[in-house]
């Protein structure tokens, strides 16, 4: 039974790795901590996209979730196995030459003077 449980999380991280916003949205949570309202902001499309895309991350394991107030806050989870450790030295490694990746880096470190606060 034990396997199957592997099998599927390694399905799922594979999967979430797969797809281009859930991939932008991991390689924007090495920063830190970060605000949905930022992810919507720095990604461009829509908060319940952006919501969707976390919910499966989450259910893969790969980031989890605080709430403060109205706002959700989300994190890269703490490796808690070999296979995960290597994909998020992935992230941190492999990614470094994709344009929209670094272009997505440096959107989230513009000062919040430059936008509307949407988490205040």
């Amino acid at each position: 039974m034990q396997s199957t449980k592997v099998k599927s999380n390694v399905d799922l991280v594979f999967r979430a790795f797969s797809d281009r916003t859930r991939l932008r949205i991991l390689n924007l949570l090495q920063s830190g901590e970060i605000c949905v309202c930022d992810l919507v902001r720095v990604i461009g499309v829509p908060q319940p996209k952006v919501s969707r895309h976390l919910a499966y991350l989450r259910k893969a394991g790969l980031v989890s979730s605080r709430k403060e107030g109205l706002w959700m806050y989300y994190e890269l989870s703490r490796a808690n196995n070999a296979f995960h450790r290597k994909m998020l030295e992935c992230l941190s490694c492999c990614f470094t030459d994709v344009p929209e990746l670094a272009k997505d880096l440096k959107e989230l470190g513009k000062t919040c003077g430059d936008f509307e606060p949407c988490c205040d």
